[in-house]
């Protein structure tokens, strides 16, 4: 394998890296959680950036969260997130 330009070649075909592949899981947690809150991503984006969730839990946490069920993922990250602005909020 030869990795160029952020992408592993195997046999001629391209492979995300390590960082392409937690930010798609990134960007899947923030759909996932936007769906069953049924709001928009941007919205569920905005909150999640604004308790830096993604850099502090998603990120860090990639490789126990990966291997989890989509639903158990997603249950877990709402209860983070609302525990964590729940947190920030009594900071204020």
């Amino acid at each position: 394998m030869v990795k160029t330009t952020g992408l592993i070649y195997d046999n001629g075909y391209p492979y995300p890296s390590e960082d392409e592949l937690k930010n798609i899981f990134a960007i899947s947690c923030v759909e996932s959680v936007a769906a069953r809150l049924n709001c928009s991503t941007g919205e569920i984006w905005l909150r999640m950036n604004k308790v830096n969730l993604v850099d502090k839990y998603i990120y860090p946490c990639y490789e126990s969260l990966h291997s989890e069920s989509r639903k158990n993922v997603t249950d877990d990250i709402i209860s983070t997130l609302e525990a964590w602005e729940k947190k920030e909020a009594e900071l204020c």
